[in-house]
């Protein structure tokens, strides 16, 4: 057996039964080995990031292991925004790249690059094979490493002749059993046992305003139901992330919506008010948080997270708790149905917040034109099927998905989180629907990011993968318009896509039937119709030019300085209007 018919065997021992790559010199080895092998499904996708881009789709929808393939050089280098995208994600992902033969190594050879020093800020750990004996022992480690504690990408660069020589008997985990253990325990940590809580719950007690805030480590740890358990028995009114969507499931009556540059007011304020932060699987990241002296003035935190290097990181937490989350949250719950807490004028005031203060209809909803954004993303949610996946790509209707799509599960919403990845939400539905073929899978996209990996069109008509395309298209960059309108003086730049082209003609080039709408009356028959059809069809939606995603926080300033449309309004200036008029 050499190195490549070896990766093809641990795939299978493994059951890793779908990959995603695209051919190339120095990863051929592992190409032809493909031609004998049973059990692994290769998808060939039409870019080398839609590649890593499908494998991350494929992780997030399954909580599987994703994996991409391609060759040295331009494949190599074309991984790297999908794979720093799962890195930002903490999705699990292994990445396999052929690299020039051992000896050329160093020597500018054709089609060579340094992928490790390439790749080093964007994976948990890369490895470069220089021994053909070392593959299995590299290749067992990878696979446990990708998916332990916080997960994320590990990559293997392995030379041509690497993958082309035998392996000793001895190496390989299926003839050695004791070799494979070894290497499973080299980097296999185990879970810490339950900390102590009592400080935790101590603090839980004395608050009179505390509020859960959580995100997508909930999902990561696999740990919704231990979650929702707490979220039910304790009371607490809880705020999420975008990456924590879905953790509450749709119905429950304590969530307040996501927080941050384009969150709820009600959970802005919410935050604000609170006097006990209670984080859990989440970072603090910045478009949450805003401007970070003004984040939760008056909380105390406490912190539960799987990754010992999130605490305080950016805000001091007073207690801080490092273990598996779903044991956590069991014994908290536990605790707290002894000992209930009293917050019963807290969550009222919450109540009130999230019934008069979430994301109000816009005044234009009754009419027939235009096409409202989040009025569309509306009926969307209350149409499709409670587990349908929901993949996004990066701008204003991603922020519109987040704010009035109802997830019941962090599952089914596959968004680009950490990087803001224009261009992730096709390949990353076309992996969730290899994941989930029986389930629905929807690409929402807007006009600019569908451009950015819109050859992924052949592989929907390659793989005859069911899945509906949503197009709101707006003629322009729409996040990047919107911000200079209002942080820029309404000075327009490269953000014009009035030039797109045919998206119905571009669909029906790929055997995919299409449908354009233009009036919110057709809202409802457009989207019936895509979820009917039993075959993949896109939904091209007109949308206004000048519609904005509201309430936004400006950069830099604190989350409590929202703005919505009729301040904006109301704050106009006669310079802000001279500059519209010239901008005109």
């Amino acid at each position: 057996m050499n190195g490549a018919q070896h990766i093809l065997e641990a795939f299978q021992r493994h059951q890793i039964d779908t990959v995603f790559g695209y051919p190339g010199g120095c990863i051929m080895p592992l190409y032809d080995a493909l031609v004998d092998a049973d059990g692994v499904e290769h998808v060939l996708c039409r870019h080398e990031q839609g590649c890593a881009l499908a494998a991350d789709g494929y992780a997030r929808a399954s909580g599987r292991l994703g994996v991409c393939i391609a060759t040295s050089g331009p494949g190599a280098t074309n991984l790297i925004t999908g794979v720093a995208n799962a890195h930002r994600d903490s999705i699990p992902m292994l990445v396999i790249t052929g690299q020039v033969p051992s000896a050329l190594i160093g020597t500018d050879a054709f089609q060579e690059t340094d992928v490790l020093g390439m790749a080093l800020g964007i994976v948990k750990h890369s490895y470069l094979v220089t021994e053909t004996d070392e593959l299995p022992a590299i290749l067992e480690e990878a696979m446990s490493l990708a998916q332990e504690g916080r997960p994320g990408p590990v990559w293997i660069d392995i030379p041509k002749d690497v993958l082309l020589t035998d392996i000793a008997p001895t190496a390989c985990p299926s003839a050695a059993p004791d070799t494979a253990q070894a290497a499973q325990t080299t980097l296999t940590t185990t879970a810490p046992p339950c900390p102590d809580l009592s400080d935790a719950l101590a603090l839980l007690h004395n608050a009179r305003q505390p509020l859960l805030y959580s995100g997508g480590g909930v999902g990561l740890a696999g740990a919704e139901a231990a979650f929702r358990a707490f979220a039910d028995t304790s009371g607490l009114p809880g705020v999420v992330t975008l990456k924590g969507i879905g953790n509450h499931g749709k119905h429950s009556p304590h969530q307040l919506g996501m927080l941050g540059m384009h969150g709820s007011r009600a959970a802005n304020l919410a935050v604000d008010a609170c006097d006990l932060l209670l984080v859990i699987g989440a970072r603090l990241d910045d478009r949450a948080t805003g401007k970070l002296a003004d984040f939760a003035p008056n909380a105390r935190i406490i912190h539960l997270d799987a990754d010992q290097a999130e605490f305080h990181k950016l805000r001091r937490a007073e207690v801080a708790l490092r273990g598996d989350l779903s044991t956590m949250l069991q014994a908290l719950t536990q605790a707290l149905s002894n000992r209930p807490l009293t917050i019963a004028d807290w969550q009222a005031r919450c109540r009130t917040w999230a019934t008069t203060k979430g994301f109000p209809a816009a005044d234009n909803e009754a009419t027939v034109a235009p096409i409202h954004g989040p009025e569309f993303v509306r009926q969307l949610s209350r149409i499709t099927p409670d587990d349908a996946i929901i993949a996004c790509d990066v701008g204003q209707h991603q922020m519109w998905v987040a704010q009035h799509y109802q997830f019941d599960h962090p599952r089914h919403h596959l968004s680009s989180g950490g990087l803001g990845t224009m261009g992730f939400g096709l390949p990353a539905a076309i992996g969730a629907q290899f994941a989930r073929p029986d389930q629905v899978v929807i690409n929402v996209s807007g006009d600019g990011s569908f451009m950015m990996n819109a050859q992924e069109l052949a592989t929907i008509r390659r793989y005859r993968l069911p899945l509906k395309l949503i197009i709101l298209d707006n003629q322009c960059l729409g996040m990047v318009r919107q911000q200079q309108e209002l942080f820029y003086g309404n000075r327009e730049s490269q953000i014009d896509l009035d030039d797109n082209p045919d998206f119905l003609a571009m669909a029906r080039a790929f055997d995919i039937p299409s449908l354009h709408i233009e009036r919110s009356d057709q809202i409802r028959r457009g989207i019936e119709t895509i979820l009917t059809y039993q075959g993949p069809m896109l939904l091209h939606v007109a949308i206004a030019r000048d519609d904005n995603v509201w309430p936004i926080v400006k950069p830099g300033a604190g989350n409590r300085e929202m703005l919505d449309e009729h301040q904006r309004n109301r704050k106009e200036t006669p310079t802000t209007k001279t500059s519209k008029e010239t901008a005109a």
